[in-house]
């Protein structure tokens, strides 16, 4: 399975992937910009706190390293 697809694939269903939220900040195959739209499209399904701060962790990362995110 290619990156792409495998991104694509967590994307639709991440909880099919991952045991929480935590497992997609330590996957080491993707980068904060790809670990953030899988933390989104995590919080449209699932929603939670402990989703939106993982996220404002990876926002925060990118803005300082200077990567826009998508």
């Amino acid at each position: 399975m290619t990156k792409k697809r495998l991104f694509d694939d967590i994307r639709q269903n991440p909880a099919r992937i991952y045991r929480t939220p935590g497992d997609v900040l330590r996957d080491r195959r993707f980068d904060d910009s790809e670990r953030l739209q899988i933390l989104q499209a995590w919080r449209e399904t699932a929603g939670g706190d402990e989703i939106t701060a993982m996220i404002a962790e990876l926002e925060n990362r990118l803005h300082i390293s200077g990567h826009a995110a998508e």
